[in-house]
């Protein structure tokens, strides 16, 4: 057999060579793949299927092994390992412990978890060191309590702080009761200002006085800074890590002073230049300074036309000139125009999940939670959504009302039970609308393509799209009714469609006027538009819906 796979390589026939390997026994494949190039192997492992090339990675030497995962590209390798199990792929890493690029390719969580409950940490610890913080915060939300803390004690310093930056809040606040002063405040000591800022705002009193007392006396009076600024604006979402320079520095100089000073800094790639006062004169890019000479002056080369926000402009505005501008980083400023600090691009798109989850939350009448759905008890869940369903019901009280008052006076019409078994259709069509309406309006506002200014073109347009939208559904509500609810069978009954089409229209325009106005109304009011939402808009809607129906029934049908 191993002779037949020669000549089939010798003629270049990977295919019919491919297949030949798949009919092999696994262990003999194996070999015979061990004695080929890296290049004939990247040619000839994604054409076997990835079951049989599975059985031939388990036989394989650890050194062919090695050679088979490299040659695979990462799709092809990931389906590979999907028929690889658990226990063959721990026995891989333990034969490869020196090659954490390969380790890295091929271990998943399972395999993580595995050999923290066989407490192999001689073998997890290359490997989780090569692993991406953000990927391995997730994998220690799955470890069990018991092996958290061991685990996150055999990483490096750097790696475990940005880790624990990653991590949700109950997770941290595991980890600090686990870890003693020492290793708490190495990795205080690793963050940058504003992660430990964010860390004492989420966590209990008893835990942010231990953190605190891990902080020097300097880092201490920046804490207290950044969290006496107003809640939500950009001084508490700042860090104070940023490089700065002055406009007499040359190319040279500047490269010096980040060499020096970037390993504690957020970033690197804008510097800021400031005067003898500290005021913000310019800004100039990692970019800029590599293009130009040494001995060119940086006041020369900066940028003098700067963006920036002050220390009191709320975070979500600074988050969107950064997402509108393309910025890596927006400086902060305070009222002498003195520059104290930045907020980089990975902290506004924190803020902007953040508020984009809390309107969601809002706009289905529900609390807003920053904890996770699974992690989030039935208790909390349930507080966070009985006040708006109380809200809500009461609301509904005054819809109730009026079906009460006009019941009776319906009811004399010849087609009263009609008349009433419409009134669902017309309170849910007219909800909907007012919610299409609210949430164009309110993702409209968010990206800051409407303002207050455009209140008048707002509803002038939504007026006419109303007009269109409810001429339709009242052809069809009246096609429906003539055809299915049989009107025609007394004397009256187109009369009646008549009114009940009619309402619908008046019903939709009613609701897109309110749907696009009440928004706008809660943002010039300084409430949060989401607030007015669905919710608000439907109880509205109904209400006025109800109003105009009665009224037109007993107009037009003299009732």
């Amino acid at each position: 057999m191993t002779e037949d796979f020669k000549n089939l390589l010798a003629s270049g026939q990977y295919d019919a060579l491919a297949e030949k390997l798949e009919q092999a026994a696994s262990l003999e494949a194996a070999l015979f793949l061990a004695e080929l190039s890296e290049e004939t192997l990247a040619v000839l492992c994604p054409l076997l299927e990835s079951d049989k090339l599975a059985d031939i990675l388990v036989e394989a030497p650890a050194g062919v092994q090695e050679r088979i995962i490299s040659s695979l590209r990462d799709r092809d390798l990931k389906e590979v390992m999907d028929e690889v199990s658990v226990e063959d792929t721990i026995e891989i890493i333990e034969d490869l412990p020196d090659n954490t690029a390969v380790l890295r390719r091929i271990a998943e969580t399972d395999e993580i978890l595995q050999l923290a409950e066989e407490k192999k940490y001689a073998v997890l610890k290359p490997l989780l060191s090569q692993m991406n913080p953000t990927d391995l915060a997730q994998v220690f939300e799955h470890l069990p309590e018991s092996d958290v803390a061991v685990v996150f004690r055999i990483l490096p310093k750097e790696l475990a702080a940005e880790i624990f930056v990653e991590m949700p809040g109950d997770l941290k606040m595991f980890l600090i009761a686990s870890l003693n002063d020492i290793e708490l405040k190495a990795i205080m000591d690793e963050l940058f200002l504003d992660d430990t800022v964010d860390l004492i705002e989420e966590m209990p009193a008893n835990v942010v006085k231990r953190i605190i007392a891990q902080s020097d006396h300097e880092t201490r009076g920046y804490i207290n800074q950044l969290l006496n600024y107003p809640k939500n604006s950009a001084g508490t979402i700042m860090t104070i890590e940023f490089v700065s320079l002055k406009a007499y520095m040359t190319v040279k100089q500047a490269f010096e002073k980040i060499r020096k000073t970037g390993i504690d800094k957020e970033t690197i790639y804008t510097c800021y230049v400031t005067d003898e006062k500290n005021k913000l004169i310019g800004i100039v890019t990692a970019k800029n300074l590599m293009l130009e000479s040494m001995d060119a002056l940086i006041g020369d080369i900066m940028e003098e036309n700067i963006i920036y926000a002050d220390t009191h402009t709320d975070q979500e505005k600074v988050a969107h000139l950064i997402e509108k501008y393309g910025f890596l980083a927006l400086p902060i400023v305070d009222r002498e125009q003195r520059l104290v600090g930045i907020v980089t691009v990975d902290d506004a798109m924190t803020i902007l999940q953040k508020e984009a989850t809390e309107d969601m939350a809002i706009m289905g009448a529900v609390t807003p939670s920053s904890r996770p759905y699974l992690k989030t008890s039935v208790f909390r869940l349930w507080l966070n959504r009985v006040p708006w369903l109380l809200l809500l019901m009461v609301s509904a009280t005054f819809t109730g009302l009026i079906i009460t008052h006009n019941e009776a006076v319906l009811q004399k019409s010849a087609f009263g039970l009609m008349l009433m078994a419409c009134i669902p259709m017309l309170m849910d069509t007219g909800g909907n609308a007012g919610s299409q309406a609210s949430v164009t309006v309110i993702r409209g506002i968010a990206l800051n393509e409407i303002g207050i200014k455009d209140i008048l073109k707002v509803t002038w347009k939504e007026v006419r799209v109303s007009v269109l939208l409810g001429l339709t559904l009242a052809v069809a509500c009246f096609g429906k009714l003539m055809a299915i609810d049989m009107f025609w069978a007394k004397d009256g009954g187109f009369l009646t469609a008549f009114v009940v089409c009619l309402t619908m229209f008046i019903t939709i325009v009613m609701a897109k006027v309110v749907g696009s106005v009440l928004p706008l109304v809660a943002k010039l009011l300084r409430l949060d538009p989401a607030v007015v939402a669905a919710p608000f808009i439907t109880t509205i809607v109904d209400a006025l819906s109800l109003i105009v129906y009665c009224g037109l029934a007993i107009l037009i049908l003299g009732i």
